[in-house]
């Protein structure tokens, strides 16, 4: 899902947006003080966000906490059940970034399917437009 979102924010007909793409293990501070907007993916893992993402979030918060400026965000899911806990726990925790949600949560559930990585695709691509026009 992540690779697939990737490919559409480097979607030739968008120009000017760099990507960095990272594990929530790799990422830190420094990247959301560089983002202008953010693409948060995560299995859900027992109704809940990955251990990563969680651990993501709480590396970073005090870092960036009064130097952040609200960064746009969307969200996405690979659910074993319904995902709707994930997305509450990161809709959350956004609230205190400031994150503010400019798309849908998009939810895959049991196999990705062909229909779960063109909606990937094209999610990618809309924030990658979105911030190449100024929306965000």
């Amino acid at each position: 899902m992540a690779e697939a979102i990737a490919q559409g924010a480097r979607d030739e007909d968008v120009a000017g947006v760099e990507l960095r793409f990272l594990h929530a293990g790799d990422a830190g501070p420094d990247d959301l003080l560089w983002a202008d907007a953010l693409l948060i993916g995560s299995p859900e893992n027992f109704g809940y966000l990955s251990g990563m993402v969680k651990d993501f979030l709480d590396r970073t918060f005090y870092e960036v906490e009064g130097k952040l400026s609200p960064l746009p965000y969307a969200a996405f899911i690979s659910a074993g059940n319904d995902g709707t806990g994930a997305i509450r726990a990161l809709e959350r925790i956004a609230n205190g970034y400031p994150f503010v949600k400019v798309q849908d949560p998009l939810i895959s559930r049991g196999e990705i399917t062909q229909e779960d990585l063109d909606a990937c695709r094209e999610l990618g691509l809309t924030l990658a437009a979105g911030l190449e026009v100024g929306l965000y």
